[in-house]
């Protein structure tokens, strides 16, 4: 099976942990039997030669499009090959012709490989813009395309008036639409998607570098001390995953914690204003913002804290509490999304409600507990990326089966 994998979501040599879990899957995917799967990941045009004054590149967002400028054309991702083609778009204003901008941009690229490798089908991940540049693709090269939802491109988008048609659109001229928990399934089906049509396969963790490990040897390797009460929070320093929500209930318990800290592991636009909010608040000794961490060194600050905090408006199915969970560490988490379906027993966290009370009573419950860190880690050995894999397969494989079906019928 020769698979073209398009999406914007997946690492690249300016951002190795971006989309990190579509890479996952995908690994896996290409491992099993020899599959070969190709990546299309297009990045917005940015001018290099643009003369931009250094003060205005030093802002979050012109720092966001330079770097993404800096992204090559191809390169290999962990032996998959991956190609960076640009397209034109303008933030917010363009988004309704997003999908479409992103065809444009991708197809003669696209159909130069197809005339090379022969795809069977396209593996789509993020249902917009992504989904819909690839059915477009798919309906060219008339190849099936089955497309992923992870969270965002349905929590968010589908409210949207003018996104909500397009998203509709994808999701129905898709042979297959898999979504990462049953709360994305639901939002499906509310969009008129026949149930036959869409599956749920959740995102899995990678346990050969997730497990649990010594918390005194993981917190004299990363310098944290070790009487210290041990909160983690681990994601992009963006505004939904609420933590000036988590700054202000550790400011809480600060009292009755005299020696807790809390640890945010991630990068992003809102960098330099949380900084400012724990400094607004005194927190300088007990909140660290430690940028970004490599996926594979993540299992040692899972292991060296007490409890992983996520407090996001709202989530797919997050990859973060699963390889918290799989390090033996539990989690508070806001009751949002596939987060209710992962954390179903009081063995491996607390759910809160999105406000700072309710978070930081949850934490000083879950500080208090005795948890089994090997007990926690044995309720997320279901999830793995293998097995991810083996139901994307048949997936992709049913659909290419149907279609060719489907063609035969017609040309008969």
């Amino acid at each position: 099976m020769v698979i073209l994998l398009f999406t914007n979501l997946f690492p690249n040599s300016e951002d190795p942990n971006y989309g990190i879990f579509v890479y996952r899957r995908a690994k896996q995917l290409c491992d099993r039997l020899a599959h070969s799967v190709y990546v299309v990941a297009p990045v917005p045009y940015f001018p290099k030669w643009l003369p931009i004054p250094s003060k205005v590149r030093s802002l979050p967002r012109i720092s966001h499009w330079l770097k993404m400028s800096r992204i090559p054309v191809k390169e290999r991702r962990g032996g998959i090959t991956v190609y960076h083609p640009r397209y034109f778009m303008v933030p917010t204003i363009s988004a309704p012709f997003h999908g479409f901008l992103m065809f444009l941009g991708t197809i003669l690229l696209i159909l130069r490989l197809h005339k090379r490798l022969r795809f069977d089908c396209v593996d789509a991940h993020f249902v917009y813009p992504d989904g819909f540049a690839a059915v477009l693709v798919g309906r060219f090269l008339r190849l099936p395309v089955v497309v992923t939802a992870h969270g965002t491109d349905l929590n968010l988008y589908a409210q949207f008036s003018l996104l909500r048609p397009l998203i509709r659109w994808t999701l129905n001229r898709a042979e297959r639409v898999i979504c990462v928990s049953l709360a994305l399934k639901s939002i499906v089906l509310h969009l008129n998607i026949p149930n036959n049509k869409v599956v749920v396969i959740h995102n899995g963790v990678d346990l050969n570098c997730f497990r649990p490990t010594d918390k005194t040897e993981a917190r004299l390797m990363l310098g944290v001390p070790l009487d210290a009460e041990v909160v983690l929070a681990v994601g992009q320093l963006i505004p939904r995953k609420g933590y000036l929500l988590l700054i202000c209930a550790v400011a809480r318990l600060s009292l009755k914690f005299p020696k807790l800290k809390l640890f945010i592991v991630g990068e992003g636009r809102l960098g330099e204003s949380l900084q400012r909010k724990v400094s607004s608040l005194g927190l300088e000794r007990r909140v660290f913002l430690m940028g970004a961490v490599k996926n594979e060194e993540l299992f040692r600050w899972y292991s060296a804290a007490d409890v992983t905090c996520l407090t996001s408006s709202r989530e797919g199915f997050p990859c973060a509490l699963l390889e918290s969970l799989a390090c033996g560490t539990p989690v508070v988490a806001t009751a949002v999304g596939g987060t209710t379906e992962l954390i179903n027993s009081q063995d491996l966290g607390i759910l809160v409600r999105e406000d700072v009370f309710s978070v930081s009573e949850g934490l000083e419950r879950a500080l208090q507990i005795n948890w089994i860190g090997r007990s926690v880690a044995r309720h997320i050995h279901c999830f793995t990326w293998e097995q991810a894999a083996v139901e994307v397969e048949e997936i992709l494989a049913c659909s290419i089966k149907l279609d060719r079906n489907s063609n035969l019928g017609r040309r008969s």
